[in-house]
C-alpha cells in the first residue's frame, strides 16, 4: 500500500532497451573500445568528472555506444537524507553522458560522517523502507533521468528483518516507482552465504521494473562467496541468469570486472556466455 507521506510514483515510461555491455575502466578503455557487437557500458560515476570525460568515453558515444553512470556513494539506505551536492554531481554527470538513466545501490555506505568503505545490507523493516523510500523519492526529484537501484552482495543479514531483500525492493517500487538492476552475480553470493533460493527471490521481484542486469565473477574462499569482479563468472551465476530470462527479457545485460583483467578475448568470451543464455530464452 501507498503511504501517505509520499507522493504517488509517477508512471515509469519503457525501459531503454540496451542489449549486452561492459563495464567501462580506465584500465582497460581501449579493450572496451574494441570489443566487437558492444551495445553500451556502464561507468562508475565517481570516477569521471562531468566537464572533463576521458577520450575514450567521447569516442563510444561518438559511435552510438549508450552510457550509464553507476553511482556507489550516495547512501540511499542510510539513515540521514541523501547529500544534496552527491545528487547533484550525479545529476551532471548523467546529463553529461546523455544518458537514460542512472544506477545506485540499495545499500548503507556512511552515519555521523564515517564512511563504512562497502556497500552494507540495509535492515529490512517497515521502519527502514518509510526512511529508504523518502531518500529514493529525493534523489529520484534531483536526477534528471530515471533511476534504478541494484541489489547487493551480502555476507550478513541483520537481525529483526521483517521481509526478504525482493519484498523489501518490491514494497520500495511500490512507493515510488524506481526501477531495479538485478546483479544475479549478488544472488548467487547471498545463496552461498545466506541460504536465499534466488528462484524463489525472482519470483518475488516486480521484474516489470527492470531496468537492466549485472553479471560478475567471485570466488569461494573457505565456505564464503566473495564477490570480487575480478574472477570469471561461473556457470552457477549463468545459471542464475537464465532463471531470471525465464521470467523476462531484460532490457540490458552488462558483464562487471574490476580488477586482475583478463585478454580481451576472455572478455570477448563471458560476453559470448551471456549471449548464449539469452539467445536461449525463449523470452529473450
Amino acid at each position: 500500500m501507498t503511504s501517505p507521506a509520499l507522493k504517488p510514483p509517477a508512471r515509469a515510461a519503457a525501459p531503454t532497451r540496451l542489449g549486452v555491455g561492459l563495464g567501462w575502466r580506465s584500465e582497460i578503455d581501449t579493450v572496451v573500445e574494441r570489443q566487437p557487437g558492444l551495445d553500451w557500458v556502464e561507468v562508475v560515476a565517481e570516477n569521471i568528472c562531468a566537464d572533463h570525460l576521458p577520450e575514450s568515453l567521447t569516442v563510444l558515444r561518438a559511435r552510438g555506444v549508450t552510457v550509464v553512470p553507476h553511482g556507489v556513494a550516495l547512501g540511499l539506505g542510510g539513515a540521514e537524507l541523501p547529500d544534496r551536492a552527491r545528487l547533484g554531481r550525479l545529476a551532471e554527470t548523467a546529463l553529461a553522458l546523455g544518458s537514460p538513466l542512472v544506477t545506485e545501490h540499495l545499500a548503507f555506505v556512511r552515519a555521523g560522517g564515517l564512511e563504512a568503505g562497502h556497500l552494507l545490507p540495509v535492515p529490512r523493516t517497515r521502519d527502514s523502507l518509510r526512511v529508504i523510500a523518502e531518500n529514493v523519492r529525493i534523489a529520484q526529484d534531483h536526477l534528471p533521468v530515471p533511476l534504478a537501484l541494484e541489489n547487493i552482495a551480502a555476507q550478513l543479514a541483520w537481525p529483526g528483518d521483517e521481509l526478504t531483500e525482493a519484498q523489501f525492493l518490491a514494497e520500495l517500487v511500490e512507493r515510488t516507482g524506481v526501477r531495479l538492476l538485478i546483479d544475479v552475480a549478488n544472488l548467487h553470493t547471498n545463496r552461498v552465504n545466506l541460504g536465499i533460493d534466488p528462484a524463489a527471490e525472482l519470483d518475488r521481484l516486480p521484474l516489470e521494473a527492470l531496468a537492466y542486469v549485472h553479471v560478475a565473477g567471485g570466488t569461494l574462499v573457505d565456505g564464503v562467496w566473495h564477490d570480487t569482479h575480478a574472477h570469471p563468472v561461473t556457470e552457477p551465476v549463468l545459471e542464475v541468469l537464465a532463471e531470471l530470462c525465464a521470467r523476462v527479457a531484460p532490457p540490458g545485460v552488462l558483464l562487471e570486472r574490476d580488477a586482475d583483467f583478463p585478454p580481451p578475448t576472455e572478455l570477448a568470451g563471458e560476453l559470448d556466455a551471456i549471449r548464449r543464455v539469452l539467445e536461449g530464452s525463449t523470452r529473450c
